[in-house]
């Protein structure tokens, strides 16, 4: 699709109240789904973080790599098993896990936003103790090496953004005598935004946000309050795998980010659409009732 000259100014001048508003804050972006493994989507994603750097913003970058991991495990003979959505991770798993999230897939994203014309320094929970973690039980049950964010060590982020670098964390914590732990990137995401006391936390996904009729895409909420969800569960429309996603939005909140957005990451500059936009593509959550 070919743009007009004014059109295109038009796209700007929407934008510009946005980026005054955001200018010198930080904005933690969760990437999964779909938009890590197309490769299109892939460089739009790292071109937004890139352009927000540039209009004054602080991009954090979180990141997981679930499908890489289970590629590699498939590779050595070994099989995958969840619970409630998290994969059961013992000593040799978490192995993988170490290589494929902090030797693999978080250099990949550094190399892209440098290649890209920016500037990114990648990290996991070890690096500083970034992220301090212990034993998460799901459902009662030990997982193995599946963790839980007790600590951000923040001061680490602020000193990279203050020097103009991109932080990208991989999802990986540090255990109180050295071992990893895998952590869901949604959780981390969320912990990192409180730490950071964020203006936003963006959440990549591969749905098109809380939908009022499940299944039906023109009924997508724009905003839901943090009241409101407790009802919307009760109700089915928030159901399965998006729940943990808005509970990862209402902990960012009580931490005092300042706004949560469930977006698509199917869509090309989902992230510049998001923000930077009077309509926005998905699900913001603000704060309501029940949230200090």
């Amino acid at each position: 699709m070919e743009f007009t000259a004014g059109e295109k100014a038009a796209v700007l001048v929407e934008a510009l109240p946005y980026i005054k508003s955001f200018y010198g804050q930080t904005v933690v972006v969760k990437y999964g789904g779909h938009a890590m493994t197309d490769p299109a989507l892939k460089q739009g994603v790292m071109q937004d973080i890139i352009l927000m750097k540039y209009v004054g913003m602080n991009p954090v970058l979180v990141h997981g790599g679930g499908p890489e991991i289970t590629g590699w495990l498939a590779r050595l003979g070994r099989e995958s098993n969840f619970v409630s959505g998290q994969r059961v991770t013992n000593a040799a798993d978490m192995e993988v896990v170490g290589m494929v999230l902090a030797g693999k897939v978080n250099k990949e994203l550094v190399a892209a936003i440098a290649h890209l014309g920016g500037r990114a320094i990648g990290l996991c929970g070890h690096d500083g103790r970034l992220l301090e973690a212990e034993k998460k039980l799901v459902d009662g049950q030990d997982l193995g090496y599946v963790g839980d964010v007790t600590r951000v060590n923040a001061g680490i982020l602020h000193t990279l953004m203050a020097e103009g670098y991109i932080p990208v964390v991989a999802s990986i914590g540090a255990g109180r005598d050295g071992e990893s732990y895998n952590i869901n990137a949604d959780f981390v995401a969320a912990e990192v935004a409180g730490a950071l006391q964020a203006a936003k936390l963006v959440l990549l996904t591969d749905v098109t946000g809380v939908l009022a009729e499940p299944g039906n895409p023109a009924s997508l909420l724009s905003s839901v309050t943090a009241g409101e969800v407790a009802e919307l569960i009760g109700r089915g429309v928030i159901s399965a795998g998006m729940i943990p996603k808005v509970q990862c939005c209402l902990r960012a909140l009580e931490a005092g980010v300042g706004r949560a957005h469930i977006i698509d990451g199917r869509l090309p500059h989902a992230i510049l659409l998001e923000i930077f936009t009077n309509e926005g593509i998905g699900t913001m959550v603000v704060r309501g009732e029940g949230i200090c």
